[in-house]
This record gives C-alpha cells, structure tokens and sequence, in this order.
C-alpha cells in the first residue's frame, strides 16, 4: 500500500475496525474510506455494490462482522450465522467485480476444532468438531476463508485472511449480555467497585485458558500482512501465550482497584478448555506482539473511564 493508496475499513467503528484506522493514520496512510452501519448496510447487496462502484477502493480489510461471547451467541444464533455471511459475501464478491488489488478478511480462532491440539496451528482447521456455543459465527467465518481461498484460485485475486485470538482494547463492547470475557469483566469490577459490594461472580470454573491480543498490536499485525504477506493459507495473529481466567480476574481486580473476592460459578458454561494459536508462521513473516496483558488492560480501562462508563447506573439508583 502507498500512503496516498484508497483504503476501505469495513467495520471501522468496531473494536478492530477502529484500531486499524488509528493505526492507518498513525503509519502515514491519509486516503481512508469508511461508512457507519447507517450510511451502508454491508447485508445489503445492492448497497454494497453501489458503494463499490462509487468508492473503487485499492485495499479493503474486512473487519465488519456481527460480534459476541457466549450468552450472545447462545441467545442469537441465526443472527451470526446470516448477518455474517451475508457481510462477508457481498464485500469479498463486489470487491472482485470492482477490481481492489488486495483484502483482507478477518476471522477468529473460534474457526478451530474444541479440541484442537494446543497451540492451534492453521493445519488444524477442519479436523474435529466446534465448540458448539459459538458453531454458528464460526461456520460463517470458515466460509469466509474458503471464499477468499476459491476466489485466489478461480478468478486470480489477492485475498489474504487473519485470525486474531481474543482480542480486547479502546471501543470494546462492555454490555455484559453480549460482551467478551475481558470486557465484561473489567465492567463487572467496575461496578462492583461502586456499589461496595462484597463479591464478584464469574462465570464458569475459572479454569479454561485463553490467550488476549491488544486490538492495537492486530492492527499493526494486519496493515504488516496486507504489506508483506502473499499467501492462500490464512494465518493467525496472537500473542503465543495464554493464561486461565482465574488468573485473567485477578489482573482485572487489581487494575480496577476491586478490594472484595472473587467467586467462580461452575453452573455456568466454560466454553473451549483453551485457545492458544500458533504464532510460528506470523513470527516468521518478521512480526511480534508488543503490548503486555496488564498493559493492555490499563489502557482499556482508561478508555472506559474516559468515555463516561464509570458513571454507569448502579442498583437501586
């Protein structure tokens, strides 16, 4: 990409999307084109094309998704499934018939078996079954690697594909009914925090592990890729290092400042026993995570302080 080439970031008001445009910005680049969900309807076919046909971007990533943790992919599974496939059909299809010169297309490492061997190295897709609480967003998000991969193969294009681990920082969703587990419980402690209580409740055993990339370091792993990466085989984006939400609470207590205990509710789902990705092939295309966890969980909750969310309402109010 050159500094003066046209860039569209789908999804740019999202955790991800966001990050790459600050990013963008950051490095230099000053053509960035982007729309609100309002302004254009990515489900939208004809819109899509319109834009498309208007716009003629260079480069696109493709950060624009339907995003939640368990409880929301648990309560709207027809919702990932479609709102997802239809997103990522109508951008990867009209960017071909519009001629961009390379996409980007961003999944997850939920695209991975439950019980993939750790770390999950990008050979593992497709060898067992999902994790079922999230099989629907998952589906969608595999059928956007195949696309993107048919599409190279069949019509010549250059589409690469990147699949962050659990991602986290400035413009996260907070909502404790769709949110993930990073943010949701630096609300939770938040909260806790003001209104005195005693205890935090967790959900699950505490015992699973997970791995957490700031959404700063994607962004500057995936402007890198889209500059040095060719390639039909998607590849993941991490830190390479995971610990177990028992140990994630307790880093979020103390960032927040929460002096009560911390109970885990076992009734409650765990989700995948561990997601840790294999970060060899990014490692060896010459990229590195810089940010620490509890770095990375101060600058979030600054940002939660700053954007007016310590005032959220408290009980009895």
């Amino acid at each position: 990409m050159e500094l003066t080439s046209k860039i569209y970031v789908a999804g740019h008001r999202g955790l991800v999307g966001s990050a790459i445009v600050r990013k963008l910005k950051e490095q230099g680049y000053n053509n960035i084109v982007v729309r609100t969900s309002k302004e254009l309807d990515l489900r939208d076919k004809l819109q899509v094309d319109a834009f498309f046909e208007e716009q003629q971007p260079e480069f696109v990533f493709l950060a624009a998704a339907k995003v939640g943790g368990i409880v929301a992919n648990n309560t709207y599974p027809a919702d990932f499934i479609r709102d997802n496939l239809m997103i990522q059909t109508n951008v990867i299809d009209a960017a071909y018939r519009k001629g961009v010169k390379k996409l980007l297309f961003l999944g997850s490492t939920c695209i991975y078996p439950k019980f993939a061997r750790q770390p999950m190295n990008e050979a593992a897709l497709l060898t067992g079954e999902l994790e079922p609480t999230n099989e629907p967003y998952a589906i969608a998000k595999i059928a956007g690697i195949k696309m993107c991969e048919s599409y190279n193969r069949q019509y010549g294009t250059n589409y690469i594909c990147a699949m962050p681990t659990n991602l986290y920082g400035p413009n996260d969703n907070f909502d404790l009914e769709t949110s993930h587990v990073l943010p949701a419980l630096i609300r939770k402690f938040h909260e806790a925090k003001l209104r005195n209580e005693l205890y935090v409740e967790v959900w699950g055993t505490g015992a699973p592990k997970r791995e957490f990339l700031y959404s700063d370091d994607l962004a500057d792993a995936v402007i890198y890729l889209m500059n040095h990466y060719h390639g039909n085989q998607f590849v993941n984006v991490g830190v390479g290092k995971d610990i177990s939400i028992k140990e994630l609470a307790e880093k979020i207590q103390k960032v927040v400042g929460f002096e009560g205990e911390i109970k885990f509710n076992p009734s409650k789902p765990d989700g995948t026993p561990r997601k840790l990705v294999d970060v060899t092939k990014l490692n060896k295309l010459g990229w590195y995570a810089t940010t620490s966890l509890e770095d990375g969980i101060e600058r979030t909750y600054k940002w939660f302080l700053e954007n007016g969310l310590e005032t959220v309402k408290v009980a009895n109010e």
